[in-house]
This record gives structure tokens, C-alpha cells and sequence, in this order.
């Protein structure tokens, strides 16, 4: 059975029933997030019996997560399609080399053959799967979602598994093959799946949402104004960054993580991952720094940290290759900036330039699809280790939350 206990607000602290379908706090504004029981979890399963390693997708952590795949009545509601179980794989960059770091990468957008992989080629799976699943848990049979693209694409693929209708608002410039495929879907299926241009960024399509669409019976899940949905599921990227290598059993954390940064629920999700592991005696109150990348374009959590301020402003979104990072301000930015700052993080900048640059590079060199916004991880190793933000023999993770393959024909010139 779900091991959730209740709602709670992120800033209020205010509890309110897990059952009951909710979007931002009445009180505040704020998001909310998913409480776990685990005291009940720790006595009802113990010594790990809620992990089972043998299966290849995020729901191997069982009771840990938001829906316990092991009991009939919590699977009935999950549409499993081999999200998550990603690998963690050695990668090469010359400047992490030089430095002395143990690089790695978490690959979300490539199936690679004895592990699980995201079935739209995106880390959005992850959170959309969760959606859908807490979705159908509670009836709800109509969702609506803005995005910038691989989040509308990922709720697409798992609504028309699951028979729930969806309504995407995306902005027009959206990479093709991720624009095309909703659209292909709408076309196909009309009574099911919509779309809706509306730009130019995300900010533009969830105002539209709220205003056209929500009023007629649709349920918003917007990042963070779902219900700790999405939460949950990201939160099994920091599961799988902790849980023990093949052929080891301690689990355990890397020194740093990579990750490029738009609204931040992946943020969030592997925070509150790793605090449910200490708290069930898993691993100690040690944590990676979090060094969250954002394109130069639109930059709002870099200026706020930069500032010192506890909440980014909106920025005007300049044209990014990293369609991901194109987020001029989130609600959930707040709680984003504390994590960076309680971890001895940073939020950084890369330019337009250096992600082209590093696209091309990591291509011909690894032949590694890499996404846009994994490449602007990996074109910020350089100022993060001017700023002493790595160090030499340190395990570092940079995300990779998709495939370059979404992205084209945007990014053909520079893998050609």
C-alpha cells in the first residue's frame, strides 16, 4: 500500500489529505509536497525491503515511492513503460581529466542494453509517470500542461496509455520532433490529446491554461502546481544516484551533481530522496553540492543567487539551443535556491557558444546524443573548477536529461 501520509505545504507546513486533487497552498501560494510514514515503512519493511534491485525501472524502490509497485491496489493505477533504471556511465571531458575528477553520467535520453530507459527519451518521464499514475489513483480523467517541450511529450505518451485526455500549450518555436509529435498525436487522437501554440515561453502557455482551459474541467499540472507529483517521481533520479553500484551493497552519494536547471522539481525530487534515506538509517546527513546550470539566455536562478536573494524575479527569456532552460522564473525557485545554498552549491551561467561548442564536441568525440541541457553541464565544469566548486578525486554526476535526436534539426549543423 502508498505509504503517504499527507500533503504538506512547502513553506506553510500546513498538512492536508493525500486524497484530496489540490494544486498550489491556499495559504501562501506555494507548492506542496507528498509525506511519506516512514516509521511505518521502516517497521512494515525492514532492512531494505522495499528495494528490489532486480527490476529496471524507477518503481524498484517499492514503498519508498509515492505508489508501492509491489501492492496490487497502488500498481493498478501505475502505466509502467520502463521509465527510469538509467545508467550511470564514465565520461570523458578534458578539463575534468586534466583536473583529476571522477566524472560521470547519468544518461536519461539513451536506452542502454541491461537497463531501464525513459520511453520518450527524457528525464520528464519520470515526473509524468508519477502524474498520470496519482491521476488515475484519484479519477481524475482530464490534465492540462504547459511546457516547453519534453514535459508535454512525456504526458502525452503516458495519458494515451492510461486513456486520460490531456490538453499541451507549448510555444511555437519548440524543437520539431517534440512539437511534431504532440501534434501528431492530437491529429490522431482529437478526442484525447490537444495542443495549443502559445508563447513565447512556458509562463505564456500556463497563463493560457489557467484562464481557457482549467475553468472547463481540466486538472493543472504545471510544475509544482500538482500536488508533489512530479516531485515523487524525479525524486527517483536520487534514489538511483545513491543506491549501491553492481556488485556493492554500501549506498552512497558523489561529491557533486551536474544538473541544468529550468523550473527545478528534479531539484527537489533528489533532495527530499536523500533525506528519506537518512532518515531510514540508508546514508548519513553528508549531501552532493548542487550545481545547477542554466543558459546565459535566461538565467533567473543564477541572478538570484548571485544576489543573495531568496527568490528568483522573472526575466525576460532570451533564444536558447537548451529548450529546457528557457524558464524566466518559477514558483518553486525559493525552495531551489535554498537546497543550492544549504548543499555549498551554486547556480551557473554557460553561453550559448560554449553548449554549441560542447555539443559538438562530446559528438565527435563519444558519439554521445547528447541533450542541449546536458551539454551546458558539461560546458560549465570549467568555471566550476575556477571557482573551486571541484575538486581533484571527487565523483561528480553531470544529467543528461535527454536526446539530441528531440532536438533536431536545431542542432544538425553542429553534429554534422
Amino acid at each position: 500500500m502508498s505509504y503517504v501520509r499527507c500533503l504538506r505545504g512547502l513553506v506553510s507546513g500546513h498538512e492536508y489529505p493525500a486524497d484530496v486533487p489540490m494544486n498550489l497552498d491556499p495559504i501562501d501560494g506555494r507548492p506542496v509536497e507528498m509525506v511519506l510514514d516512514l516509521e511505518r515503512l521502516a517497521r512494515e519493511q525492514p532492512d531494505l525491503g522495499w528495494y528490489q534491485p532486480q527490476r529496471r525501472d524507477m518503481w524498484r524502490f517499492g514503498g519508498l515511492m509515492a505508489l508501492d509497485i509491489n501492492d496490487p491496489a497502488d500498481a493498478a493505477h501505475v502505466v509502467a513503460l520502463g521509465e527510469g533504471g538509467t545508467p550511470l556511465l564514465p565520461f570523458e571531458h578534458p578539463a575534468a581529466s586534466a583536473a583529476g575528477l571522477r566524472l560521470q553520467l547519468k544518461e536519461e535520453g539513451r536506452a542502454v542494453p541491461g537497463f531501464g530507459a525513459n520511453p520518450t527519451q527524457s528525464f520528464k518521464d519520470r515526473g509524468m509517470a508519477m502524474v498520470v499514475a496519482q491521476a488515475r489513483r484519484l479519477g481524475l480523467r482530464k490534465l492540462a500542461v504547459p511546457t516547453q517541450g519534453n514535459a508535454g511529450d512525456s504526458l502525452v505518451r503516458y495519458a494515451l496509455s492510461a486513456g486520460i485526455e490531456v490538453h499541451v500549450a507549448m510555444p511555437p518555436d519548440t524543437p520539431l520532433p517534440i512539437l511534431g509529435s504532440v501534434a501528431a498525436a492530437a491529429l490522431r487522437f482529437p478526442q484525447q490529446i490537444r495542443l495549443s501554440l502559445v508563447g513565447p515561453t512556458i509562463r505564456e502557455a500556463g497563463a493560457f491554461l489557467k484562464t481557457e482551459v482549467v475553468p472547463q474541467g481540466c486538472f493543472l499540472v504545471a510544475t509544482f502546481q500538482e500536488p508533489g507529483w512530479r516531485i515523487e517521481g524525479k525524486k527517483s533520479l536520487g534514489l538511483e544516484l545513491a543506491e549501491p553500484a553492481p556488485g556493492e551493497t554500501r549506498w552512497q552519494l558523489p561529491d557533486a551533481v551536474i544538473y541544468p536547471t529550468g523550473g527545478g522539481t528534479g531539484v527537489l525530487g533528489m533532495w527530499k530522496a536523500w533525506d528519506e534515506l537518512e532518515t531510514l538509517g540508508v546514508i548519513d546527513s553528508r549531501r552532493p553540492r548542487m550545481l545547477c546550470v542554466q543558459s546565459e539566455a535566461t538565467p533567473p536562478l543564477v541572478r538570484a543567487f548571485e544576489t543573495g536573494a531568496s527568490d528568483t524575479t522573472p526575466v525576460i527569456a532570451g533564444h536558447t539551443l537548451s529548450t529546457g532552460l528557457n524558464v524566466p522564473g518559477g514558483v518553486g525557485h525559493f525552495r531551489v535556491l535554498e537546497i543550492i545554498r544549504a548543499s555549498g552549491g551554486a547556480a551557473v551561467a554557460v553561453s550559448e557558444d560554449d553548449t554549441a561548442a560542447e555539443l559538438r564536441r562530446i559528438w565527435a568525440g563519444q558519439r554521445l546524443w547528447i541533450s542541449p541541457e546536458g551539454a551546458a553541464c558539461a560546458a560549465a565544469i570549467p568555471q566550476l573548477l575556477d571557482r573551486r566548486l571541484l575538486k581533484r578525486d571527487e565523483r561528480v554526476v553531470v544529467v543528461n536529461t535527454g536526446s539530441a535526436e528531440k532536438y533536431l534539426p536545431e542542432l544538425r549543423h553542429l553534429l554534422s
